[in-house]
C-alpha cells in the first residue's frame, strides 16, 4: 500500500496601504489579500535556479485604473522600493510615497521587476483612496510561501 504525498507549494500576498496627512497623521488605512500573478509565480520559481534568467522585482507601482494581467491599468507614479527583507517564508516589501508623489483618486498598486515597463508580480485593487499633494502614502506587500 503506497501513501500519496500531497505536498503541495503556495503563495499568499496582502497589501497594507496607509495615507497620512501632512501631520503624519493616519487618514486612511487598507489591508487587503491580493493577485500573485502568473509573471510572479514564475519569477519566483526562477529565483531557485543557480542562474536566475528573470529579474527580480524592485520597482512599485500606484494608478488610477484596473490592473490587467501584467500592468497597471493606469499607472500614475512607480518607484524602487523603499526595503525589501525576508523572515522565515515571508518576504515584506515597503515603498513610501511622499508628499505631491503619486497624488490622485488612486485604485490600483503593483510590483514590477523593470524601472519602467517589465513584468507585474503582484497586483492590487481597492476602492478610491484620495492621495492629495501634501498627504503621503505607506505601501507594504507581504509575500508568503507556504
Amino acid at each position: 500500500m503506497s501513501k500519496k504525498n500531497d505536498s503541495r507549494l503556495s503563495l499568499k500576498s496582502n497589501f497594507l496601504i496607509q495615507l497620512f496627512d501632512k501631520d503624519g497623521n493616519l487618514k486612511d488605512e487598507r489591508l487587503i489579500h491580493n493577485t500573485v500573478t502568473t509573471a510572479g509565480k514564475n519569477g519566483v520559481a526562477d529565483q531557485i535556479l543557480a542562474s536566475p534568467t528573470l529579474d527580480k522585482i524592485g520597482w512599485m507601482a500606484i494608478g488610477t485604473g484596473s490592473p490587467a494581467a501584467n500592468a497597471l491599468g493606469t499607472e500614475i507614479e512607480r518607484i524602487a522600493f523603499d526595503t525589501l527583507a525576508r523572515s522565515g517564508a515571508v518576504d515584506t516589501i515597503e515603498t513610501y510615497f511622499g508628499p505631491g508623489v503619486g497624488t490622485g483618486a488612486l485604485t490600483e498598486a503593483g510590483t514590477f521587476d523593470d524601472v519602467s515597463a517589465g513584468n507585474m508580480w503582484m497586483s492590487a485593487t481597492f476602492s478610491v483612496i484620495n492621495k492629495g499633494a501634501s498627504d503621503s502614502l505607506q505601501v507594504t506587500w507581504t509575500l508568503t510561501v507556504s
